[in-house]
């Protein structure tokens, strides 16, 4: 009898499990396309003209919608949570990353972006003391010492002007991403994901609006078309797309384990940088992104690697 009540729990379970894995490779391939798309925006956008479109472009694809949304399952000081969320993600993280765009090439960018998986491990051993492991340092160790090594490496061209300003600022922004991901696994399990992803479109548009606003007469009239479609794909896609459909997973998956498809971001945004912009690697730099590919690796191959799977309850809810 209990043998086959324990069958139908199994099958749901690898049900959420397969689901999960096609939301992760959504989200990989919009985000890994967006730092091209990006890029191509800011050749006609200011940083913070480029983010208040975004935003509000993904307010007003979600605004439909909302009133059909579930309702939370509010608990008294999950405000600070949420405005946590909405602060690393959209407002510091894109300021960051936008900013790191403007110079550094959209394929270095992303290939940055691989440490993602490691810094959550750090904040889970930092923050809630669970065990990272020799290997986890070691790779950490590894991966910083690539992206180092992909700055130096770089030819200052037009895409590149300064790649290690650049890829310093996406390394913040990184930090930005784990932190978001730690604390979205405490809210994921009684708040509806696109619930959370229009809650932090909305403080996205009430934070960077003021620059929309004050933009230089012109601005967005003077914009070629192909800056314009890159900002509805920004904002009316990836903000939502990815974000929502990361969101999504990370209710049925543990958040480290989710946060591993962001290893192949790089390789998306890589190939995308080459097809669209015409990017170029040097060989040292080819050496680096294998040494950040390579320390991710080692930092995950090994148990020891911390695993985001409870909500942050050590941390207090008061």
């Amino acid at each position: 009898m209990s043998h086959s009540s324990s069958h139908p729990s199994s099958s749901s379970s690898n049900s959420h499990q397969g689901w999960a894995l096609l939301a992760l490779a959504a989200a990989v391939l919009l985000w890994g396309t967006s730092y091209a798309a990006a890029k191509t925006a800011l050749g006609s956008f200011s940083p913070s003209v480029l983010i208040a479109l975004r935003m509000v472009m993904a307010s007003l694809v979600l605004l439909p919608f909302w009133r059909r949304l579930p309702k939370p399952n509010y608990l008294p000081g999950d405000w600070k949570w949420l405005l946590g969320l909405g602060l690393l993600q959209p407002c510091l993280y894109f300021m960051l990353e936008v900013k790191a765009l403007q110079f550094t090439s959209s394929g270095q960018a992303g290939t940055v972006a691989a440490l993602a998986p490691l810094f959550v491990a750090l904040l889970a051993w930092i923050w809630l003391k669970e065990r990272m492991g020799r290997n986890g340092i070691l790779g950490l160790l590894l991966s910083l010492t690539g992206v180092v090594l992909l700055s130096l490496g770089a030819s200052h061209q037009q895409s590149a002007p300064n790649p290690l300003l650049g890829n310093s600022l996406q390394l913040l922004a990184m930090l930005c991403v784990a932190l978001y991901m730690v604390i979205l696994k405490r809210l994921s399990s009684r708040y509806d994901t696109w619930w959370l992803t229009g809650t932090q479109n909305l403080l996205g548009v009430l934070f960077f609006v003021p620059g929309l606003i004050t933009a230089p007469e012109g601005t967005l009239a003077a914009a070629p078309a192909e800056s314009w479609y890159s900002v509805i794909y920004l904002g009316g896609l990836v903000s939502l797309g990815g974000f929502g459909l990361y969101n999504m997973a990370m209710r049925w998956i543990p958040a480290s384990q989710a946060a591993m498809s962001i290893n192949l971001v790089p390789l998306v945004a890589l190939l995308m940088g080459w097809i669209w912009l015409g990017e170029a690697l040097t060989p040292l730099q080819l050496v680096a992104a294998l040494a950040i590919f390579g320390g991710v690796l080692l930092g995950q191959w090994t148990k020891s690697v911390a695993r985001v799977r409870q909500p942050l309850a050590s941390i207090g809810a008061d």
